[in-house]
């Protein structure tokens, strides 16, 4: 992000945060000529050309896989996907949850906002029971998705899985180094990071802060 290339994102938004510790993870290891960035249909695609290294954009729910190709095509890139929670719970769960069986070589960073932010805020696999939404103004009734906590019970020895906050940068580059080097060996790795969406939430200032703290109560941080 330079003043020539301002950020797209909304104000108060996580994406930003996220993919600037992501690059600083990349430099720590080296890894920037080697890395090539996914990135899904949904808030994550405004970082196109967020990052200085290779980047791709693909159909909602299609990230995985594509950079699963991109990965057996070229085996010695760090092939790096990024999408949010509808994405990568819903419309890609099924790529998604084949990649982490096989123990596809990828490093995958879902953004859970518990909503489907880009297109107003609906109800996602991730909200939370109660949480009110454009599609459901009363409250959803659904309990929340736990994606690592499914992937657990089908990852390879040396895989890895972790959940952070987009309020705790040194956990997400703790996280990340750890997805890299996993991936560095051979195995998928994932990390989701709790994020912030004031916008869809309708939250300012503190109360934003405080609506992260009290998702962590229900999705809990920690590695898998």
């Amino acid at each position: 992000m330079t003043q020539e290339n301002p950020a797209k994102f909304c104000p108060g938004c996580g994406y930003p945060v996220i993919l600037m510790i992501l690059n600083q993870a990349l430099v720590a290891k080296n890894l920037q000529d080697k890395a090539v960035l996914g990135l899904d249909i949904g808030c994550s695609l405004l970082g196109w050309n967020y990052l200085p290294i290779n980047t791709f954009q693909t159909h909602h729910g299609r990230v995985v896989p594509t950079m699963l190709g991109y990965k057996r095509a070229k085996k010695d890139s760090v092939s790096l996907a990024v999408v949010g929670d509808g994405g990568a719970y819903a419309i890609g769960w099924q790529s998604l949850f084949y990649a982490a069986r096989r123990d596809e070589a990828v490093t995958v960073i879902v953004v859970n906002n518990t909503v489907y932010a880009m297109t107003g805020g609906q109800t996602a696999p991730t909200t939370v029971c109660g949480q009110k939404t454009d599609t459901h103004p009363l409250g959803s009734c659904e309990e929340p998705f736990y994606g690592p906590e499914i992937l657990k019970n089908i990852i390879k020895s040396g895989a890895y899985l972790a959940r952070t906050a987009a309020n705790d940068s040194q956990g997400i580059f703790a996280a990340l180094a750890k997805a890299l080097a996993a991936q560095q060996a051979g195995h998928f790795s994932l990390v989701e990071i709790l994020s912030f969406c004031p916008t869809n939430w309708k939250t300012t200032g503190k109360a934003t802060f405080d609506y992260l703290e009290n998702l962590k109560k229900i999705y809990k941080l920690g590695e898998f």
